[in-house]
């Protein structure tokens, strides 16, 4: 969500823009400038920044204009095709009455005026909550089997690695599998080497959020190249969190020397305070521009665009690379 948008709907419906559960200390009650509304300090702060963004999404609408406003920046991007993670679990943690059913179909109607006017191509990944349990990770996939119909492809997994790990959610990925749904998790930004394996074996990822922490294995890093399992880095997410320190190279340039698939993502980007030219330019800089090359075609090929989607965005990423190329040659 833009700043802007955030500090407009925290206004609107009487909400700070900072979050604390209950019986936490209490937060910063500094009013800041939309400028830096977005600070915040570790994977914990992000944590808390994301959970009052949610907060502010009480409307259906509310919900079609971020995905409006996400469309615009990233066409500016050059970005054709976007999958985007939705978190139904987390609207209705924070909004028990908001009506899903309809949040899916403003999503759905923005997306198609968004690749009709605009020519970007939008798909909706479901993302599950580790923190709040099976069950309802449970209710939420027969949800996203039911909203195949509006543009939903796969099924993904967030949220605390460490103490709800992969296992525990086996039987919702089983059969978000069996009813036709991709399958992705975040795994290995925030806990060790085993987060990504349990990622792989129990629930069947065909990708992997971050999971820089495969380094930490040898045989978790032969099992995504093994099974051509490509990991979606996002260089200035990590930085900004904590997990990866601002004085190191990120480890995508390790992960690349080892072989292992890469494409180059910008996670939240608005939060991030980010865009996805800005983190292939980071990509560029530490591991090479044929290197960067290889993750933007990587990208096209690990996504879940049908065939000839797929050809459009490697037709155009050639010419791009040629240009870019030759730019450099002469």
């Amino acid at each position: 969500m833009r700043a802007a948008t955030f500090a407009e709907l925290a206004k609107r419906y009487g909400v700070p823009t900072e979050y604390r559960p209950k019986g936490a200390e209490p937060h910063d009650t500094t009013v800041r400038p939309v400028t830096s509304i977005y600070h915040f300090s570790g994977f914990q702060e992000f944590l808390f920044k994301f959970a009052a963004v949610c907060r502010c999404l009480q409307q259906p609408a509310d919900y079609a204009r971020v995905l409006s406003e996400y469309a615009q920046d990233a066409i500016l991007n050059g970005v054709m095709y976007a999958e985007l993670f939705v978190s139904p679990q987390t609207w209705r943690f924070f909004h028990k009455s908001l009506d899903v059913d309809e949040v899916f179909t403003q999503l759905q109607t923005a997306a198609a005026g968004i690749e009709r006017n605009g020519g970007l191509k939008i798909r909706f990944i479901c993302d599950l909550t580790r923190n709040f349990g099976v069950g309802d990770a449970l209710e939420t996939t027969h949800l996203a089997l039911k909203m195949r119909d509006r543009d939903v492809i796969a099924i993904g997994l967030g949220g605390n690695e460490a103490d709800f790990p992969a296992r525990d959610f086996e039987e919702p990925f089983r059969i978000a599998r069996e009813g036709g749904l991709h399958a992705v998790a975040h795994a290995g930004e925030a806990d060790g080497s085993d987060s990504v394996r349990g990622a792989i074996l129990m629930l069947g990822a065909e990708r992997i959020g971050h999971g820089f922490r495969a380094l930490d294995d040898p045989k978790v890093l032969n099992l995504l190249k093994d099974r051509s399992i490509t990991l979606e880095v996002c260089p200035t997410s990590n930085f900004r969190t904590g997990v990866v320190s601002e004085n190191e190279v990120h480890p995508l340039v390790e992960l690349d020397r080892a072989g292992v698939p890469l494409m180059i993502d910008s996670d939240d980007p608005a939060i991030f305070e980010t865009d996805v030219s800005n983190e292939y330019t980071y990509a560029a800089s530490v591991a090479g521009i044929d290197a960067t090359l290889r993750f933007a075609h990587r990208a096209i090929e690990a996504s879940f665009a049908d065939e000839s989607m797929k050809h459009a965005m490697t037709e155009k990423l050639t010419r791009a690379s040629a240009e870019l190329l030759g730019a450099r040659r002469s």
